[in-house]
């Protein structure tokens, strides 16, 4: 694992800087204001290659790594943790299907996926199960050649943007966690319908929506992996997804020292910029250390993810202290703002909203910390 990026690394980190400042900076207030999702922007950033970082050349993809995506989210994040996550969670039917799919599958939807011509979902909460995801209630009944789909998903984001979605369903009813299979669900499917778009605290240009599935007929080509393999296919995208949170709350925090830092040696009180204050100064100090380290835990668990290592307990940690430390600096970067801070003129207000959820989706850190202490536990129980 290196700590210093490479010539392609460095390449990459000024490229998405440079689009990052030119299409999304100048936008993103907007974008969250007006509920709107910036679709051509995702098309945009397709056609660079960014939606597809870690993913074939043959499918479109860059064939980098996940420590080259981590790059790209939090460059974006910096300016729109909003469109960072709709980054995220369209790389997560492309993990699905790249790593669990057909080669059918794979020519059909990846393509599309990395260029942005489709928009990609993951849906596997509902509104009685979140951090328990084993009790899902939606299923799928084996019916002929398709399976029937039938229940609905809460939360789930792009709901009403995306193009296919993989979907998590019910194939039995044994109690175990082998009852659930994975789908490919292509929006416009009979049966297949979005809730409203809901209003948040934050992230409002990223769509939020519940999914109702009224008898779907889904193709059981459709189904992705073997059946009963759905669980252990959420995992690993959980896993993967604590990784691109993980980035995209660095993203967020970097963005709250950069704006914190030019406002305090550009505010003066008592005839001298505040960042002359040790009060103020120490807060940035522990800002930007809390940042950092969060940044070489996300660093090490992509650099597992690469490596095709474990990284169950790592993710985990990436996520859990990343995003706790995107709520900690964000309102220490409206703390430095003062009454500016509290203002919709300034991003730092919303920096610390956005950093709410961050601590909530993919897991909420309470579930991290299960995580965390189950993995930690069983790794001393090896020697007792």
């Amino acid at each position: 694992m290196d700590f210093i990026y490479n010539e392609e690394q460095k390449m990459l980190k000024d490229s998405i800087k440079k689009f990052t400042e030119n299409e999304i900076a100048p936008y993103s207030q907007e974008w969250e204001e007006n509920l709107y999702f910036p679709k051509e922007v995702m098309k945009k950033l397709g056609d660079q290659g960014y939606l597809a970082i870690p993913y074939p050349e043959k499918y479109n993809g860059m064939a980098l790594g996940y420590q080259e995506y981590i790059i790209v989210l939090e460059e974006i994040a910096k300016h729109s943790a909003a469109l960072a996550i709709a980054v995220a969670v369209n790389g997560l039917p492309q993990l699905i299907i790249d790593k669990f799919g057909n080669e059918a599958q794979k020519e059909k939807y990846l393509p599309k996926l990395s260029t942005g011509e489709f928009i990609g979902g993951f849906a596997l909460t509902e509104p009685d199960f979140g951090s328990d995801a084993k009790n899902i209630k939606t299923t799928a009944k084996k019916d002929g050649d398709s399976y029937i789909l039938k229940g609905n998903k809460r939360f789930i984001s792009q709901g009403n943007v995306a193009d296919i979605f993989i979907v998590l369903a019910k194939t039995d009813n044994t109690g175990s966690s082998n009852d659930i299979s994975a789908f490919i669900l292509e929006k416009g499917t009979p049966g297949f319908s979005s809730g409203k778009h809901e209003r948040k605290m934050g992230l409002n240009s990223s769509p939020t929506c519940e999914l109702y599935f009224d008898d779907v007929k889904i193709p059981a080509e459709n189904l992705v992996g073997e059946l009963g393999m759905g669980f252990k296919i959420a995992m690993i995208a959980l896993d993967s997804g604590r990784i691109t949170i993980g980035s995209t709350a660095i993203g967020v925090s970097q963005g709250a020292i950069d704006n914190a830092s030019k406002y305090a040696l550009e505010r003066k009180q008592f005839g001298k910029a505040i960042a002359e204050f040790q009060g103020v100064s120490f807060m940035l100090a522990d800002m930007i250390t809390k940042t950092d380290a969060a940044r070489l835990l996300v660093q090490r668990a992509a650099f597992l993810k690469d490596n095709n290592l474990p990284l169950s307990k790592e993710a985990a940690m990436a996520k859990l202290f990343s995003t706790d430390t995107a709520m900690s600096v964000t309102t220490d970067a409206v703390q430095i703002f003062g009454g500016n801070g509290y203002m919709i003129d300034y991003p730092v207000e919303r920096f610390m909203r956005e950093s709410k959820v961050l601590q909530i989706v993919e897991g909420t850190n309470q579930i991290q910390r299960v995580v965390i202490s189950r993995l930690l536990l069983k790794e001393y129980i090896k020697f007792m």
